[in-house]
Parts: structure tokens; sequence; C-alpha cells
């Protein structure tokens, strides 16, 4: 079985993140069809620098563009919150 917290920590490394935490939603979503196959839920919090003048869109199209493989399984669903140092309190 795939450590997802590692998994993601580790495709995510080279946006140097000064924050990182992964909640596993998926007994929230108990009986959900993707949940039923397999598939978790997951909330992301990362804070880079390299999110820094970005929009949102262009860093959730980042993130995705070093983990979208991991969707539909074993990720079924990830929640982004993306954010530059000076965003994060």
């Amino acid at each position: 079985m795939m450590d997802i917290a590692a998994t993601l920590r580790e495709r995510l490394a080279d946006l140097k993140p000064t924050a990182f935490e992964l909640h596993d939603d998926s007994a929230e979503h108990a009986g959900h069809a993707g949940a039923a196959a397999g598939g978790g839920h997951f909330s992301l919090l990362i804070v880079s620098k390299a999110f820094r003048g970005q929009p949102r869109l262009k860093r959730h199209q980042s993130i995705f563009a070093r983990v979208g493989d991991l969707v539909p399984h074993p990720i079924h669903a990830l929640s982004i919150r993306a954010l530059a140092p000076e965003e994060f309190s």
C-alpha cells in the first residue's frame, strides 16, 4: 500500500514547501462511489515561495503536473490550498 503523504511530499519537494499538511478525509466520504473503489479523499495545504505572484489556477496546475497520475487511484479527490508564505498565517 502506498504512503500517500510521503509520495506527495516527495513529488512536491522541488517546490521547497515551508509548510505541508495532508489530511485524509476519506472517512467523511464513506459510501461515495470513488471511495468504494478504493480512492481516498485528501486535503492538502502547501506553502511555497514558488507560488508568489501566481493565480490559484496556475498553482493548482503546478501541483497536478506533479501528482496527477495518482488520480483517480489511489487519490480520488484532492482539495488544495496552495499559498505563498505571506498568505499563510
